[in-house]
Formats: C-alpha cells, sequence, structure tokens
C-alpha cells in the first residue's frame, strides 16, 4: 500500500488496517471538505504519501472529521487540518494546523528504518533503540520509567482505544472519553516484557493501569472510586504530580 493514500470510509475498515501491522508507521489525517486548509493538505499528504512509495512500513490513511465522528472523538480532533503518527499502539506525535514544513519533519523523523521489536518512545522524539531479546531488570525499568511518562496520561491496556480486548480496558477508555481527556497509551498484549514487568513496577497486578506524569494512579475501580471523590481527578491528579 506504500505510496498510496487510503480514504477511510468506516470505522471497521480503520480498525482492520490499523491492527494489520502495528510495526508500521501509520499517519492520519483528519480533514473536512468545507476547511479551506484542508484544500491544500490533500495536495500534500498524497504528495508525501507519493514519495514514500517505496516504504511498504509507512501507511497514509485520510479520515473525514465530519463523516467518521467516531473516530474523530477518539482522538479527540476538534480542528482540522489535524495530522496523528503512530507506531505499535503508541501515539507518537501529533500536529494541528495546515503547516506542511512541520508534517513533513515529523514523518521524516519517524519514517526512518527501524527493528520490529516492540518500541519505547515519547511523544514528539526520536524512537528509541529496540529492547535487547535478554532485557534486563535495570534496563526494562528505564523502558517502563519512558513509557509512563511518554504522554502526561498513559494508558496500558489490552488492545488499542479504537479495539480494546478486554472489559475493563474499554470501561476505562470510555471514563477517560466522557473526561474528554487526551491520553497516549500502550497495548501490553504486544509486549510481554513491559506486561509482566509494569506488575512489578507499579506493584498492581492487573490492568488497564494509569499513569499520570508517570506517577501510577490505579486501575478501573480506583479512578472510579477517585472521580466519584473528586469530579476534577484528572485535572488535580496532572497538578499535583
Amino acid at each position: 500500500m506504500g505510496g498510496t493514500v487510503i480514504e477511510i470510509e468506516s470505522e471497521t475498515q480503520f480498525s482492520e488496517l490499523t491492527n494489520l501491522d502495528p510495526s508500521k508507521l501509520i499517519a492520519l489525517y483528519f480533514h473536512t471538505p468545507w476547511a479551506g486548509p484542508c484544500k491544500t493538505m490533500n495536495s500534500v499528504f498524497k504528495t508525501l504519501a507519493e514519495s514514500k512509495a517505496s516504504d511498504p512500513n509507512v501507511l497514509f490513511l485520510s479520515i473525514n472529521a465530519d463523516e467518521l465522528s467516531e473516530i474523530s472523538e477518539l482522538f479527540e480532533v476538534s480542528a482540522v487540518p489535524y495530522f496523528i503518527l503512530i507506531r505499535n499502539s503508541t501515539i507518537l506525535k501529533e500536529l494541528s494546523g495546515a503547516d506542511p514544513k512541520e508534517f513533513i519533519n515529523a514523518l521524516n523523523q519517524f519514517s526512518s528504518p527501524q527493528t520490529q521489536a516492540a518500541p519505547a518512545v515519547a511523544p514528539a522524539a526520536a524512537p528509541e533503540p529496540s529492547a535487547p531479546e535478554e532485557e534486563s531488570e535495570e534496563a526494562l525499568n528505564q523502558r517502563l520509567t519512558k513509557l509512563t511518562t511518554a504522554a502526561p496520561i498513559m494508558l496500558f491496556m489490552k488492545g488499542s482505544p479504537s479495539s480494546p480486548q478486554c472489559g475493563f480496558s474499554r470501561q476505562l477508555v470510555a471514563i477517560l472519553r466522557e473526561h474528554q481527556v487526551r491520553f497516549g497509551f500502550f497495548d501490553i498484549l504486544k509486549d510481554d516484557s513491559v506486561r509482566q514487568g509494569l506488575k512489578k513496577f507499579s506493584d498492581w497486578p492487573t490492568f488497564p493501569q494509569l499513569y499520570i506524569n508517570g506517577e501510577f494512579q490505579g486501575g478501573l475501580d480506583i479512578i472510579k472510586e477517585s472521580i466519584e471523590e473528586d469530579e476534577s481527578f484528572f485535572e488535580n491528579a496532572i497538578k499535583a504530580a
């Protein structure tokens, strides 16, 4: 599919394409037909896709933010044009506005060759080296520290927000969306080292797990209780962390 912009027509198609090969760099472009800046960026996005025609590890998806509002709400897209770069279910970069240079720089930064091991990356930062096969406890803890601080609010879940693989993860995603919380996420089913290591790292045996500014907040039940006690829990937790 390299070199081709795929216009997403349904949420099912979006889920299938983004889960087909998560190791690919996925460029999401949210647009609307009525927004003037999108007319320019439509051409830019298509040209960039064509320039990456020889790279099968980059997938370009175009999404009408009005017609596919559920996907837009999933990523809390409130303005267009809007770009998101994702790899291995981790958001690497988000860009708002019609600045071709900024998007091109981000695309070149994250489309550089890398191995297929699960990443330890932070938003707006270059990808970290892949984890070695025999990862020491110290190295794993360093990787977990980077992952838990990859975004101000990080959710470690089974599956992705668009396709949760357990009811508890689905409920916590719903809570975050209900409170209009922007969050990063990591699919623990794709990296058993993270899945097992995080249990010890947080001293919490189950998933999902929510971190705010690198501080473990709890699982589904604790987050529910925290919100019941304080309706501004997320806002206050960010300030306190």
